[in-house]
This record gives structure tokens, sequence and C-alpha cells, in this order.
């Protein structure tokens, strides 16, 4: 494994040679982090076109790609170290977005540019930064509380920043939906991408719910969905998920479930999630069925008839 200083001499290197790349050729930072978008959160991209054409949906487009590049960190490095590295460039990165004076990578001029805009809590980008460092060093959660404190951390996060974006970030009842949202988005990702951390030898469903099926953390990375228990213990994650969706709902109860119009483009992250888990349903709790890995091709529909109707 490589030393930390060795490691950040490497991460250092690697983003220089961005840095001179990207000088010698300039490219639309905004178009950047739509494309990121595009190919590695389809979902979000597909949010994207209910965001008001111009700033806003500018705005929308830097905020994801910056959540999406933190993503992508645990599934992009070879060794933790390197991971580590990386999560150190994004938190100098934000100091020096708000000091004025942000690195030549696209994402980062990108979020620079909405800042200069909006008034978006820095916090929130640290948050997310040091939530993601923390994945690059866990494996599984002893609990299902655990998961929920880092999914509110990563994913409820990002919908606070989008909120502030509308100029709804003061908005508590807002704030509080949008955790339970966030919440049961990273419970469904997680669920639908099991496949893929078994592979990497990583078992995102808590420990405890796993305990409560008999499920093995070396069964499942050995026979995948013919581990004993699996269903249902993907069966338990899910009404978590769930859960979390008919407690954000709740919050707008008072209005008969419709979302005030202005929220209506953030919380438009809730129609994938019911969709994924009706999806899951129909195939009794099966994470590993190979129809979840196909797109759903009325999700844009399905994101459209939301908006609409100022429903998730």
């Amino acid at each position: 494994m490589l030393s930390f200083n060795a490691a950040r001499r490497c991460s250092s290197t690697i983003f220089r040679r961005y840095s001179t790349t990207t000088a010698e050729t300039p490219q639309d930072p905004i178009a950047y982090c739509r494309e990121l978008v595009r190919k590695h959160d389809y979902e979000s991209f597909l949010i994207s076109k209910f965001w008001p054409a111009g700033q806003q949906q500018d705005g929308y487009f830097a905020i994801k790609a910056f959540s999406t590049e933190l993503a992508m960190v645990q599934d992009n490095v070879s060794v933790q170290t390197l991971g580590a590295v990386r999560m150190q460039f994004w938190r100098d990165a934000v100091r020096d977005i708000y000091a004025d004076n942000p690195p030549r990578h696209p994402v980062a001029l990108a979020l620079h540019q909405t800042t200069q805009r909006a008034s978006l809590p820095a916090y929130y980008f640290k948050r997310i930064i040091d939530a993601r460092d923390e994945e690059l060093q866990t494996t599984s959660y002893p609990t299902s509380d655990a998961l929920v404190g880092h999914a509110e951390s990563v994913s409820s996060t990002v919908l606070y920043l989008l909120l502030a974006l509308r100029g709804l970030g003061s908005a508590e009842d807002l704030a509080h939906a949008a955790s339970h949202v966030g919440t049961a988005q990273t419970l469904a990702t997680l669920l639908w991408s099991l496949p893929h951390h078994a592979g990497q030898r990583r078992l995102p469903i808590p420990l405890d719910i796993c305990a409560r099926h008999g499920v093995k953390q070396e069964d499942v990375f050995r026979y995948g969905g013919g581990a004993t228990g699996i269903d249902s213990a993907v069966y338990d994650f899910a009404v978590l998920a769930n859960d979390h969706m008919l407690t954000a709902r709740e919050m707008f109860k008072g209005t008969g479930g419709k979302v005030p119009a202005a929220a209506m483009p953030v919380f438009l992250a809730g129609v994938p999630v019911t969709t994924f888990l009706a999806q899951l349903e129909k195939v009794n709790f099966d994470a590993f069925a190979r129809s979840l890995t196909m797109r759903d091709w009325r999700l844009s529909w399905k994101i459209w008839s939301g908006y609409y109707r100022r429903m998730f």
C-alpha cells in the first residue's frame, strides 16, 4: 500500500495534469457536469428537465456532479489511501471555492459559479465529503440507525443544497421531508447495487438485519441471491426505505399530499425510489434479479406525472 505522502504526491500530479489540459483546452464546466450526470446518474439527468433552464439548472448539474464525483471514488481507486487523498482534494477545493479561488477542475468551477449566485452553506459540501471519506473505510454497517445516519449525510444533504438553490433553505418542514426522501434514496440505491457491492466484498445491508434472518456475509459474497435468508433481509431493508418515503409524504398531508410548486423539482428525487421499490417487490425482493438492471422506460413519464401532480 502507498504511504499517505506518496499517495498525495501521486494525486497532486494527476490533478496538476488535468489542470494543465484544462488550461490548454478550455471546457464548459456546466457541460462537463451535465455529461457526468447523464452517464452516471441517469435518473437525476431526467429530473433536470424539470429545473428552470439557465442558472437554476446549471446549479442543479453542478451540485449533482459534485455528489456523483464523490460517490464514484470508492470504485475508482485501488487503495484506500488514494481515496483519502481524493477526498482531501475536494475538502481543499470547497475551501478554495468559498475563497473565490477554485481549482481548475470543471466540477469545482461549476460549483464556484453556483455559489456566486445562490446561498449554499459550505458546511453541506463538507458533510458530504466527510461521509464519503468514512465510506471508504466501511464494508458494512452494524445497525440500521448507523446506515440511516450515513444516508442522510450523503443524499439528504444533497437535497438540502438543492432546496437552498431554490431559495428554500430555511424551510424546516421541507428539510424534514427531504431528509427522509434522501435516506430512502440511498437505501434504494444500495439495494439496486447489492450485486455489485457483493462482488467487491461489501455488504450494504446492515448487520442487524442480516443477523435477524441468519444471513452470513461470506455466503452473500459467494452465492449472491442464493445465500440463506438474503431475500428476507432485502425485504426488511426495502420496508425501511419505504417507511422513510411514507414519512416524507406525511409531511404534506395538510395539502393533500401536494408539494409546494417551488420545491417540486427537489422532491422529484423520490419518484425513481418509489419506482425501484415497486420493481423490487414484483421480483419477490430478489435484489439479484436481472430485470432490475434494466431501465424502466416509463420512468420519464412517471417523473413528468409527478411534477405536474406535485406528488412523489
